[in-house]
């Protein structure tokens, strides 16, 4: 297995509304491991297709007790608010405060093409929702208003010492 590059804003593909998975095979597995291994090495807690360059509905995460693949991933129930620090890997893991569902419940398919249904709450939940944007071409930036998402491209562009 290998650690993959994480692309990051603003490559095109993370703004994509991603093509859906639709071969489940040993190719699938392999790349869902080494997004894994990607994912540890940057320490997240998800990731996405996208963040290595792929436009494929697909995520992986490990994020408090819940690890799972998610190809081709829709929220189909969301109730209640949070509000708390987010980050990305795409961006430099720059944080702020987004609004999300307190409680998500997330269908997709597991590596092998299986369709489950999994609910969480909190961080969890947070999870779901960011991994399943990215799958849309959101990032959790999108879901802030234009002065804040602006603060937060600069924040990121001075950390990577860019012009």
């Amino acid at each position: 297995m290998a650690v993959r590059k994480i692309t990051e804003y603003p490559e095109k593909v993370l703004a994509e509304i991603c093509k859906p998975v639709e071969v489940f095979d040993e190719a699938l597995e392999n790349l869902c491991a080494e997004m894994f291994e990607t994912m540890y090495d940057a320490e997240g807690v998800g990731l996405a297709a996208q963040q290595i360059g792929l436009s494929r509905r697909l995520f992986v995460m490990d994020c408090e007790g819940i690890k799972l693949v998610a190809a081709n991933p829709e929220i189909i129930e969301q109730s209640g608010e949070q509000s708390s620090a987010e980050g990305c890997l795409s961006l430099g893991k720059v944080p702020a405060v987004v609004v999300r569902a307190a409680k998500a419940t997330l269908r997709a398919q597991n590596e092998k093409g299986e369709w489950f249904e999994r609910e969480a709450d909190g961080y969890a939940a947070r999870c779901f929702q960011h991994e399943t944007d990215h799958c849309n071409g959101k990032l959790f930036i999108d879901h802030l208003p234009k002065m804040r998402r602006e603060m937060i491209v600069k924040r990121f562009k001075k950390e990577k010492n860019w012009k």
